[in-house]
């Protein structure tokens, strides 16, 4: 998933805010998803991953869409992306442990790339926006050091077994 070069006002800042909106709303539903099909059926670990992996997502949704208000753009609602993801990829089974690891190591990894992508756009461009360009650059740092440290969390548990 590519940015582009330079974030070049609040319109396009909005849109790619949204974008982390639905990659956090993505990974939330994935990590409940595999919760509830899994019902009991796993270890701790994994457990105790995919309901931080959760509670993350909705703590980093949170914050992007505190931004977002700011700039006046609606959001996408949760429960329309997890029909979606329940519809495009409710495929794993609950003893697939790998394949929810594997699964949680994409979105881990997909949403540091695009925030990785998005800081380095916005670093890139002189433009202004209506929302103070510090603290969008602070947050969504405080959001990729987040998700960096999810994809070692998931690579550990899975270099483990």
């Amino acid at each position: 998933m590519s940015v582009g070069q330079r974030v070049t006002s609040d319109h396009q800042l909005a849109r790619l805010l949204q974008i982390g909106v639905v990659l956090e709303e993505v990974v939330e539903a994935r990590s409940t998803q595999h919760h509830r099909e899994m019902d009991g059926d796993f270890d701790d670990e994994v457990e105790a991953l995919l309901r931080h992996a959760a509670e993350e997502s909705a703590d980093h949704r949170d914050r992007l869409e505190g931004l977002i208000d700011e700039l006046d753009a609606e959001s996408v609602s949760y429960e329309e992306i997890e029909a979606l993801v329940e519809a495009q990829y409710g495929k794993t089974k609950p003893e697939d442990f790998d394949g929810v690891l594997y699964d949680q190591l994409c979105n881990e990894e997909t949403a540091y790339k695009f925030y990785d992508d998005l800081i380095e756009a916005i670093e890139g461009s002189d433009s202004s926006f209506s929302v103070d360009r510090d603290r969008v650059l602070d947050t969504l740092r405080g959001i990729r050091a987040e998700e960096e440290e999810g994809v070692e969390e998931v690579t550990e548990i899975m270099e483990r077994r």
